[in-house]
């Protein structure tokens, strides 16, 4: 069965886990262009992909909206819940489901994905839990890893480079 939907983590995942406040109290955030790239071109490939986070933030909703992220759940106390929720909405079982976290608040939701990642940073317990290790640390390209290796496992590696050919943009 094929992965459908991939839902991710923000903070240590998406970015580095740093959160920047600015003199007026403003959050900021930094966040990989390569990972966004891997993003939209998963959402142009015909799959799903949704954010699910412990934190809100603006930020967030902007990037979301910015990459066409189809789901976003923020504030969230149990990820399992939003997890089966989002999964309810898509009709999909967990086997069609990718995870990637980094810490113990990702840690059940992990479990219970179909796949899951971890970033070279996660902490252990997560790492130990995880399908795939990855060599990327969180918001330095980790869920661009992750999308690449679903794009060679899913074998959507010549859809993908149709999809950024000169012809196709």
């Amino acid at each position: 069965m094929s992965i459908e939907l991939i839902v991710m983590d923000v903070d240590g995942t998406m970015t580095d886990g740093s959160i920047i406040y600015g003199e007026s109290g403003e959050e900021m955030k930094a966040f990989n262009v390569k990972d966004g790239l891997g993003i939209r071109s998963w959402g142009r490939l015909g799959r799903k992909s949704a954010i699910i986070t412990g934190r809100d933030s603006a930020i967030v909703q902007r990037r979301a909206k910015e990459l066409k992220i189809d789901y976003i759940r923020q504030g969230v106390k149990n990820k399992v819940e939003a997890l089966f929720e989002i999964a309810d909405i898509c009709k999909l079982s967990m086997t069609q489901i990718a995870v990637i976290g980094d810490d113990w608040n990702d840690y059940e939701m992990m479990r219970i994905a179909g796949l899951t990642f971890a970033p070279a940073d996660a902490v252990d317990a997560v790492k130990y839990i995880a399908d795939y290790k990855l060599s990327s640390k969180g918001g330095s390209g980790a869920v661009r890893e992750m999308i690449d290796i679903l794009i060679d496992t899913e074998g959507l590696s010549e859809e993908m480079r149709k999809l950024w050919s000169a012809s196709s943009n």
